[in-house]
């Protein structure tokens, strides 16, 4: 199983804030490759579902059910223009991932000077100190 969705499935709201939920869950919805493939259609502007359908190569039925996960997800936002309803990214769930990754950085960048270390006291082609 996906880390992100065991995450996610391990996730209480009493035991977390609601950043970091809604930080697991715009990562997680974003752990879909179509999903992802939606999300990463959008920059250019507002695109309607049957467009959104046609440039993953799904059913608009299923593009619709993806929105609504990235909708839930806060990751696109979306505004009726007649009877065709247009999507466009949400800034909220972006901004609640990176918020949600950043209290990692730190340690992950630790970790990243202590394998660094290790790496090169455990090469022997460096000249000692004497």
């Amino acid at each position: 199983m996906p880390l992100l969705k065991i995450v996610a499935e391990n996730l209480h709201s009493d035991d977390t804030d609601s950043v970091d939920t809604n930080g697991v869950r715009a990562i997680t919805a974003l752990s879909d490759h179509t999903r992802r493939a939606i999300f990463e259609s959008l920059p250019q502007g507002p695109r309607s579902v049957a467009d959104l359908a046609a440039a993953t190569g799904i059913t608009s039925s299923a593009a619709s059910q993806h929105l609504r996960i990235l909708r839930e997800a806060h990751l696109v936002r979306m505004r009726r223009d007649g009877n065709r309803h247009l999507y466009s990214l949400d800034p909220r769930g972006l901004n609640d991932a990176r918020d949600y990754l950043d209290k990692y950085w730190p340690s992950a960048l630790a970790a990243h000077a202590a394998a660094l270390r290790e790496a090169a006291d455990a090469d022997p082609a460096q000249p000692t100190r004497r």
